[in-house]
């Protein structure tokens, strides 16, 4: 099994075990303060957690979509389509004790990168976690473009493989809240 590392979160508010090797992007460039983003070493995924104000006007399998859609718009997809949506067990979330509702949702997004005219069919995978106690909806989002087929890739550099299913779902599960403080005075 790949080595992964239990990494602090929003000034250690949270911890969410991270995929070996993750990079934290605000390292690189600026990243809104709701955001923890992270970007794989050699490919071009990366790991999302957002915290994002409820959305109490959509509920169940339609707050997933709604998010999906609102990402979408964000980052100026071209096309949305939503793959599947399942209920996410709480049982499994080391957030159980807060989080009231979870999905997962798999789609795809046909996105343009900065400065480029040709839009990629992009793979996103979200886990909504709903905490309504504390108004927020908390997004995770795990972004896999196609590969652009570097070789790089190849097993004679010992490249870091691709992130899998497995470590967004182990981001997932892994995250725990620390500090209720973070959601202000409550």
């Amino acid at each position: 099994m790949e080595p992964t590392t239990d990494c602090p979160l929003f000034g250690g508010a949270f911890s969410a075990i991270l995929p070996m090797g993750a990079i934290d992007v605000s390292d690189l460039r600026p990243v809104p303060d709701n955001q923890e983003v992270f970007c794989h070493p050699v490919t071009d995924q990366s790991l999302i957690v957002e915290l994002l104000e409820l959305q109490a006007h959509v509920r169940g399998e339609a707050a997933a979509r709604y998010h999906f859609e609102d990402v979408g718009g964000v980052q100026g997809a071209r096309a949305v389509h939503v793959e599947s949506v399942q209920p996410l067990s709480l049982e499994n979330l080391a957030l159980r004790g807060c989080c009231q509702e979870a999905w997962v949702l798999s789609g795809k997004q046909q996105i343009a990168k900065e400065n480029q005219q040709v839009a990629k069919d992009v793979t996103l995978h979200q886990a909504l976690l709903r905490l309504p106690q504390y108004q927020t909806d908390l997004l995770l989002t795990f972004n896999q473009p196609p590969p652009d087929n570097r070789s790089s890739l190849g097993p004679e550099n010992l490249s870091p493989a691709p992130w899998s299913l497995g470590d967004f779902e182990q981001l997932v599960t892994s995250l725990t809240l620390h500090d209720p403080n973070i959601f202000g005075p409550q």
